[in-house]
């Protein structure tokens, strides 16, 4: 459990916590996903995620930045957009990455003309998972993109005329239930679209405009299909939940509360920028 602050020995003003017991929490930080690549565009990557355990000293405040998705491809151009970065306690997690783009959960080959084969992107080392390669056109609006890396696994490769499936993200029942958050965005292709990862991945476009990532979970936005050139996805924003035992000691973003093995955990979910202060 990495050192957040050390304290005194004072006691926190409204709460009766003891400084000299710095508060154990819980914390899962994810970014933006990226936005989806156009015309059986490679899926986008999910926002990098980190997730451990740290002390936080009293009468601190903790500033939060929630980072937003990443925007889709549109006009038949590469014009989508990594997703931005998320931090608190002096962490970052690094936004998603567009269709090629190696940050984050690395977004997925988009598809390659004339039988080129182009390999996905690494992911950002320790938040994220590399995207996976295209299927290459070989006439006939055949091809297809890879799926997006997800911060659980890597995207999957694009197969024929069918996109590659997004990685899937990260279980974590830091909220009370067991919840995935940043999954790849799935492959945009002709004949079928790869399915987003679990994470809130959009699922990737056939004839249609890929799917964007789910808000507040970092998911890379779906490439878009073909024909007519369809749109990429956008990606979803970030996320940041702090958690603790006990009784409320702290304030900032929606905070609720449930019972593990007859222990009550806080818990504060950040779904916009904000501040996290222990005691008041």
């Amino acid at each position: 459990m990495p050192l957040i602050s050390t304290v005194g020995n004072e006691t926190a003003r409204g709460y009766g916590f003891s400084l000299s017991s710095p508060l154990a929490i819980s914390y899962l930080l994810v970014a933006g996903g990226g936005g989806g690549g156009q015309n059986r565009g490679g899926g986008a990557g999910a926002g990098g995620l980190l997730a451990n355990t740290a002390f936080v000293s009293a009468l601190n405040s903790y500033s939060i930045v929630i980072g937003a998705g990443g925007v889709g491809a549109t006009d038949n151009l590469s014009n989508n957009t990594n997703g931005v970065n998320s931090s608190v306690f002096s962490l970052t997690a690094i936004g998603g990455g567009k269709g090629g783009q190696d940050v984050g959960g690395s977004g997925g080959a988009p598809n390659g003309t004339n039988g080129t084969v182009i390999a996905g992107s690494a992911g950002t080392a320790g938040q994220g998972n590399a995207g996976g390669s295209n299927a290459p056109d070989t006439g006939g609006d055949t091809g297809a993109g890879g799926g997006g890396g997800g911060a659980g696994a890597v995207g999957s490769n694009g197969s024929g005329s069918s996109g590659g499936a997004g990685g899937v993200g990260f279980s974590t029942s830091i909220n009370g239930t067991a919840t995935f958050f940043a999954g790849g965005g799935g492959g945009g292709a002709r004949d079928a679209g790869g399915a987003g990862g679990s994470g809130g991945g959009g699922n990737g476009g056939a004839d249609s405009t890929g799917s964007s990532g789910t808000v507040n979970t970092g998911g890379g936005g779906g490439g878009g299909g073909t024909p007519t050139n369809r749109n990429g996805g956008n990606g979803g924003s970030g996320v940041v939940i702090i958690s603790y035992q006990g009784t409320q000691k702290a304030t900032g973003g929606t905070v609720t509360t449930y019972t593990s093995s007859g222990v009550q955990y806080v818990v504060h979910t950040f779904n916009s920028s904000g501040t996290f202060k222990v005691g008041s």
